[in-house]
């Protein structure tokens, strides 16, 4: 499978490309979202692990850019983020539009059981 992760924080990035490349899977990242949907529109990407805190634009902000693009509309998008409450889950996945949910810190285990659904 191939994934592309958007997340500012070059440590979250790189602990979730180890994890992922050691499933033996092709991965990609951004420190933030410039130029990401157009990426996400040429990328063929499984999936889009998705940080919701970063500086410029925020996730929740960036899933509604990259819904209303014809393009990128149906990207399967995972929420990847220390927000962890059950009410920040169940925003993210009802009304932002993310396909799932994966809070920091993460385990393989979470991982694999996440990626089992594809």
């Amino acid at each position: 499978m191939r994934f592309l992760i958007v997340d500012d924080s070059a440590v979250d990035r790189h602990f979730l490309t180890s994890l992922l490349e050691g499933m033996g899977h092709q991965v990609e990242s951004c420190e933030s979202t410039a130029g990401v949907i157009d990426k996400i529109a040429t990328g063929n990407y499984t999936a889009v692990f998705l940080d919701i805190v970063m500086p410029e634009q925020d996730g929740y902000k960036f899933l509604r850019e990259l819904r209303s693009n014809q393009n990128t509309a149906k990207q399967h998008v995972i929420f990847y983020s220390s927000k962890k409450t059950a009410v920040e889950i169940n925003y993210g996945i009802k009304r932002a539009g993310a396909n799932d949910y994966l809070p920091k810190p993460m385990t393989r285990e979470r991982l694999e059981q996440t990626l089992q659904k594809f």
